[in-house]
């Protein structure tokens, strides 16, 4: 299987799916938040750009629904099953590390369950007073803070202090622990189905200030798309204002604008510098996978994408359908 990853804004599916058609591939999405039915500008879904790619595990669940770590697991391994069976090759692709890394080391999760006396011992505290709880719980159980979109909003950061205290196994070699996955995690040494010969793990690595040059014009570019219109109706749906700034960034801050919490103004300035924040702590993230053993083969961005693909299929070792040029 070929994964590719990347920050945002970086032109990761602009690349899988160019590849997809020179090697007769389908699109494995690890994006946390693509998964959710009509949160499509939020979430730069792009559809089009597939171009008659097959794409899987995007629009899977109704929005206003919390979707982790445990069950993209389990609707990975479906997907990849359906994808090999018709003879296709698999890419995976997205910005969440979280999803490809657990992914790639096939990390198995024990589910923590909720406790209520903890939430309500919580509940009422700001997200400051719960960012420092957690940092002093993960000090003292000997885990790191490697990414902290998991406290971007108070639930996130609640839920994740009710993780980290909940008592935890001793992690096998290789293990991580985070948070994020609303689990405990261990690492299954078994030999993984898409593993092997004939495919590798590509980053695109793209200057810092072209990245947030493309930021901000994307953004732009969504506001002016009908993002503020696409929460609107969401909201207008029933859905609690509360679940949707639970998903951050775009739905955080352009909820608290549609009720009046923002001004338009504030809302922008806040949710560009959210999502250069957002960018930034996605590539420590892909920096730690490579200091927990993963080796990323990284691929200039601004580089033509034929150059691009061309790169990928030298080093994974993979027989383009054609050899006309995209």
């Amino acid at each position: 299987m070929i994964t590719i990853l990347g920050p945002t804004a970086c032109g990761k599916t602009t690349l899988a799916v160019a590849l997809a058609k020179r090697i007769g591939g389908e699109i494995l999405s690890a994006d946390s938040r693509q998964v959710y039915r009509r949160m499509d500008i939020g979430t730069g879904k792009d559809l089009s750009e597939y171009d008659g790619v097959p794409y899987h595990l995007i629009d899977i669940r109704e929005p206003g629904t919390k979707y982790n770590l445990f069950q993209y697991l389990q609707d990975f391994a479906e997907a990849y099953k359906q994808v090999t069976e018709r003879g296709a090759e698999p890419i995976l692709c997205g910005g969440t590390g979280l999803y490809i890394e657990a992914v790639l080391k096939n990390y198995q999760l024990s589910p923590v369950p909720q406790n209520p006396e903890l939430r309500k011992q919580l509940e009422g505290k700001s997200l400051e007073e719960l960012t420092v709880m957690l940092r002093q719980l993960k000090e003292r159980n000997g885990t790191h803070m490697h990414n902290t979109t998991d406290v971007d909003t108070a639930q996130r950061a609640i839920r994740a202090i009710e993780i980290e205290a909940h008592p935890h196994p001793s992690p096998r070699e290789g293990s991580i622990n985070t948070s994020l996955a609303d689990n405990t995690l261990q690492c299954n040494q078994a030999p993984l189905p898409w593993g092997g010969d004939g495919g590798g793990l590509f980053g695109l690595l793209i200057p810092r200030d072209l990245r947030r040059e493309r930021i901000t014009q994307r953004l732009k570019a969504r506001l002016e798309e009908g993002m503020v219109d696409e929460v609107r109706g969401l909201l207008d749906e029933g859905i609690p204002a509360e679940d949707l700034t639970y998903y951050g960034l775009e739905y955080k801050y352009v909820t608290e604008y549609v009720t009046g919490q923002l001004s338009y103004d504030e809302m922008f300035r806040q949710l560009e510098i959210a999502i250069h924040q957002f960018a930034k702590r996605q590539m420590t993230w892909f920096r730690g996978m490579e200091r927990r053993g993963l080796t990323i083969q990284w691929i200039d961005a601004t580089l033509p994408i034929d150059a691009k693909v061309a790169q990928v299929l030298q080093l994974s070792h993979l027989s383009p359908l054609t050899t006309h040029h995209l």
